[in-house]
């Protein structure tokens, strides 16, 4: 009787590893995303041919986070910032802008795998646009 054993994908263990290789010798990440994936959050007016290459370096994002699941940072978009949610199946590949190296992934490695990431919710955030408070002091006896 033989089992079969499902194995995690290697794309976000090797994805973590080649940004940090490309940190370490102050090479600037780039990460190409294919922005028709479920639940990719990206400047769409950036996408071309349903791809978005993303500069991650650190001075340029803020917030920046690689899991299993999901790459999210902010980062400004034309003066503009915007929240970034990249799920680990839209990445196809992390490169050094300077000399390319880097790695792509096989864009049917996940295609065996059921997506059940979706993008946290924030219940704090509201669809319109968040009014400002004006600021106000008050006198505490």
């Amino acid at each position: 009787m033989s089992e079969q054993i499902t194995f995690t994908p290697t794309r976000p263990y090797l994805a973590r590893a080649i940004y940090e290789w490309i940190c370490d010798n102050q090479l600037t990440p780039y990460l190409l995303v294919d922005a028709t994936q479920p639940h990719t959050d990206v400047p769409l007016q950036f996408v071309k041919d349903g791809q978005i290459v993303l500069n991650l370096a650190p001075h340029a994002i803020h917030q920046f986070h690689m899991s299993n699941d999901a790459i999210t940072f902010s980062a400004r978009f034309g003066g503009v910032a915007k929240e970034i949610y990249v799920p680990i199946r839209a990445v196809l590949g992390i490169y050094a802008r300077e000399n390319g190296q880097g790695l792509f992934f096989d864009a049917s490695e996940y295609a065996e795998i059921e997506d059940t990431t979706a993008p946290p919710v924030d219940e704090g955030k509201q669809d319109a646009e968040p009014t400002k408070k004006k600021p106000s002091l008050r006198i505490l006896d």
